[in-house]
């Protein structure tokens, strides 16, 4: 049934004005019989799944294709993933009012935009369990950036920061392009550059943390899908002076352990998965939370509530440090960018979604993903995350006796993009793919992905 906000009373005056009693007697002209016919429909369906339909339904029209009815099926994901985007938050997101008001800045002209901003924030607080939340990085990898400066910012004397080399590649090589001209120190510790390598573990990357070191950068989910469990993680850290950032999965962090509740200083993150398509690359989000004990040090925009002189409730921006305000040299941010509609997009979803749709996304992910990862394992010629058994959460790495490449273009022409070859960022590992599975994936995707790649490797001699 739909959903119309009419309460009783509403329903009373409206039959009211009508001259009726009830509802039925609007319906009297029509036979008793004929009134509510039984129309033989199947069960009620999802928005996802008649989305589905719809798209295979357009498939029909398409001349020539190698796979008719079929759509690409891709298990790509190395930061950027297909999950699904109710139409609320296009529809609500490209309405005028949010798309042609740019600024923020002037409070008395851009409530709503302000208002927008404070939302965001404010659910991605309870989220991620932090005291603060910015809106204004331009993505996952410059957040990372931004964190370290803020964490060599924030521990006086401490100029390096160390990485866990299971962190993005990309993230790591975008900080490195702030950090070196800065003079910040870097260290990357336990890269899984080697076939089967699962990278450092805690132990190792807790002995980099010296008397230079500013914060540790980890990642969890780390790069190759991992969740790992780093409870005491951030007592370490802080007993050695040090900041704990952690760049976490938005999605993730509705089924495990919250960043805040973990003891992390500064948290980063890619909104993309929260109602932001994947678009070519961008625009994207990224998330920046921290303490409120260090939120003077924090570079981005912060939208604050308050009260005009009448009383009445209102937003603006508040601790703009920015280089637009203040000297330069004393700003806590350079970013002249402003995210709002892309926070917008993200506010919108995590309000349509809820912390019930949330975490079933985040639980249809895990699922999927781990039946993905037992179907590819069961063909001979194919390991999962071969080296460790730590459990992983919505990626995994996939070893074929197959090279990525080969493997990919093998089951490219059946309509399958089978992941990410990790070759590209460690050329040594030329037979391991790094395998996305989401919540938009059904059974019968994930049987067809398995059943390409068995033949694929199967007929790797012919």
């Amino acid at each position: 049934m739909p959903y119309i906000g009419n309460t009783n009373a509403d329903r009373i005056a409206m039959l009211g004005a009508l001259g009726i009693q009830k509802i039925d007697e609007l319906f009297a002209d029509i036979p008793e019989a004929n009134r509510f016919p039984d129309l033989n429909l199947p069960p009620a369906r999802s928005e996802m799944e008649i989305l589905r339909d719809i798209d295979e339904l357009a498939l029909r029209n398409t001349c020539g294709s190698a796979i008719p009815d079929r759509p690409i099926l891709s298990f790509a994901g190395a930061g950027a993933y297909q999950h699904f985007i109710p139409s609320v938050v296009s529809y609500l997101a490209g309405r005028g009012e949010f798309t042609t008001a740019y600024t923020p800045y002037q409070a008395e002209a851009s409530q709503g935009t302000l208002q927008a901003i404070f939302e965001y924030q404010s659910m991605l607080c309870d989220l991620l369990d932090m005291e603060v939340v910015n809106a204004s990085h331009y993505d996952g990898a410059t957040a990372v950036a931004e964190a370290a400066i803020m964490a060599v910012r924030s521990t006086r004397g401490r100029d390096k920061i160390v990485f866990s080399g299971t962190l993005h590649p990309e993230y790591i090589e975008v900080a490195r392009t702030y950090l070196q001209p800065q003079g910040i120190g870097i260290e990357v510790v336990g890269s899984p550059e080697s076939p089967g390598s699962p990278g450092a573990d805690v132990a190792e990357v807790l002995a980099a943390v010296d008397q230079s070191t500013a914060a540790l950068i980890v990642q969890n989910p780390d790069f190759l899908g991992r969740v790992h469990d780093i409870s005491g993680l951030a007592d370490e850290i802080h007993t050695r002076g040090a900041l704990l950032v952690l760049h976490v999965d938005p999605i993730a962090t509705a089924l495990f352990k919250s960043p805040g509740s973990l003891g992390a200083d500064i948290v980063t993150g890619e909104g993309q998965p929260l109602g932001i398509p994947l678009s070519f690359g961008g625009p994207y989000l990224g998330i920046f939370a921290t303490r409120l004990s260090l939120v003077r040090k924090m570079p981005g925009r912060v939208v604050g509530q308050t009260t005009d002189t009448e009383g009445r409730r209102g937003f603006v921006l508040t601790l703009s440090t920015r280089e637009q305000h203040i000297r330069r040299e004393k700003a806590t941010s350079n970013i002249c960018t402003n995210q709002g509609l892309m926070a917008l997009r993200a506010a919108i979803y995590l309000a349509t979604m809820g912390p019930c749709g949330l975490r079933e996304v985040a639980e249809r992910c895990y699922r999927n993903a781990h039946y993905a990862a037992d179907q590819l394992a069961e063909i001979p010629g194919c390991s999962v995350n071969t080296g460790t058994t730590t459990p992983h959460f919505k990626e995994f790495v996939l070893t074929t006796s197959l090279p990525a490449d080969t493997l990919i273009s093998r089951v490219a022409g059946k309509g399958v993009i089978p992941g990410v070859p990790l070759s590209r960022y460690f050329p040594r590992r030329t037979h391991d793919l790094l395998v996305a599975v989401t919540e938009i994936s059904t059974r019968q995707d994930i049987d067809y992905f398995a059943e390409t790649v068995r033949t694929a490797v199967e007929t790797a001699g012919e």
